[in-house]
């Protein structure tokens, strides 16, 4: 839906490439005011771009907690956004940002942000988000032996005790859920998943492609119960975090965009998620 906004600003600084040089910056890149090319483009480093995710970064979203080696698909969606704004793979540079840090109100040390970040209403107001570039699905997972396993239904599940990582869509879908107990709430997907394990939580909420890698890789008793309905009837979106104003988030969105065009989202996301098959819809 942002395409048409995007190639109609577009398309505005195409017709004005003749204007003056004091006045906007003009050209089939510019976009807001802003040339979307690596010399001109205002990042912390010139020449340089600098994406934060957190630490650990975890798969299918990166491989091998290393953000570096364009590996997983936010890794390799981060590289393709940089390529298409002119930057060369060694151009990049990668920072460490805890998760609920990236999202608050401040000054940023990173240019942009990709990790699982759904654009919300609330985020939006502290910084700035990408055009989406993946569709996302929560779900519940288990282990085969806890009780959770058994539940067909939204209503299986009012009885059992769910975890989520603080600060999460994936919370927010828990909570959605109505327990009869308040949802355990842990720092990182880890330490939710060392709760599962440990026994203290019956089940535990996360995306769809994570609970695919969690129950396939990770845990071999692993069990998912099944998706979690959208909270508003609107499909959950990923987009990269900037800073609330940054003159890049045009130009990034720009990117994104014309990655969807080109068919590169859709060929990175079959190449890194494509194991992340279906689950059943909980109702």
């Amino acid at each position: 839906m942002r395409v048409p906004a995007l190639l109609l600003t577009v398309t505005a600084f195409a017709a004005v490439a003749c204007a003056p040089a004091d006045q906007a910056p003009s050209g089939p890149t510019a976009v807001d005011g802003v040339a979307c090319s690596k010399d001109k483009l205002p990042t912390l480093t010139p020449g340089k771009i600098t994406f934060g995710t957190d630490q650990p970064a975890y798969s299918p979203w990166f491989v091998d907690d290393d953000p570096t080696n364009g590996k997983g698909f936010e890794s390799a969606v981060a590289y393709a956004v940089a390529g298409e704004l002119g930057y060369a793979k060694a151009d990049v540079v990668w920072t460490r940002v805890p998760f609920n840090a990236a999202v608050q109100p401040g000054k940023k040390t990173y240019d942009a942000d990709i990790n699982e970040f759904s654009i919300t209403e609330e985020r939006k107001q502290a910084v700035d988000f990408s055009a989406p570039y993946y569709d996302v699905d929560q779900a519940v997972i288990t282990l085969k032996t806890a009780k959770a396993a058994a539940a067909k239904s939204l209503a299986d599940l009012r009885s059992v005790k769910i975890g989520a990582q603080v600060g999460t869509t994936s919370f927010q879908a828990a909570e959605r859920l109505s327990t009869e107990q308040d949802v355990a709430v842990y720092n990182t997907n880890d330490d939710a998943k060392a709760a599962l394990r440990a026994g203290q939580i019956d089940a535990l909420v996360v995306d769809l492609p994570t609970a695919f890698q969690i129950t396939s890789a990770e845990f071999a008793d692993g069990h998912i119960v099944g998706q979690i309905p959208g909270g508003d009837g609107r499909p959950e979106q990923f987009g990269i975090v900037l800073d609330k104003g940054s003159a890049l988030t045009g130009c990034v969105s720009n990117a994104v965009e014309a990655l969807r065009s080109k068919g590169t989202l859709g060929k990175l996301e079959q190449e890194w998620l494509s194991s992340a098959g279906t689950a059943p819809e909980l109702r």
